[in-house]
């Protein structure tokens, strides 16, 4: 389907402001598809991203800041993620050693647990962009980097 079938809009002001909604409904698709993924597993898009944080950095711990500045979507309040983690007995945090004003937040066994049973699941999030081969999925990346520049 086209974005201008999907969205009902069939005139855009440029070429730029087309990019600029193609991109943003493409995005919103991609989050609706990667949200059913890991609802499977009780976890938002967000609390995926933290739990792939910290296993990336295990054994060693990270404060809520170091996290806040690897997350993908940055307007998420990590420490409220990390919070409902907790709840949920993914991630355990403590008292950073090196700053008393800091706490240092690590994934537990039951979080690696997850994130094992998720990676089941590559093959179908992979499947999401399968529309494109290999070399269109190098090109849109590369296209992607140049518009962040």
């Amino acid at each position: 389907m086209s974005l201008e079938k999907d969205i009902n809009q069939f005139k855009f002001r440029n070429q730029q402001q087309k990019s600029i909604v193609n991109i943003i409904y493409s995005y919103n698709w991609l989050m609706e598809k990667i949200k059913k993924l890991v609802a499977e597993e009780e976890l938002t898009p967000q609390q995926y991203n933290l739990l792939r944080i910290l296993r990336g950095s295990y054994p060693i711990p990270l404060s809520t800041l170091q996290i806040r500045d690897r997350m993908l979507d940055k307007m998420s309040d990590a420490s409220r993620i990390v919070d409902r983690l907790i709840i949920k007995g993914l991630v355990q945090k403590t008292v950073s050693s090196a700053d008393k004003r800091l706490v240092d937040v690590l994934i537990t066994g039951a979080g690696q647990e997850i994130l094992t049973r998720l990676e089941e699941k590559n093959v179908e999030m992979d499947g999401i962009v399968s529309a494109l081969d290999e070399n269109e999925m190098t090109q849109l990346n590369v296209l992607l980097d140049k518009i962040r520049g």
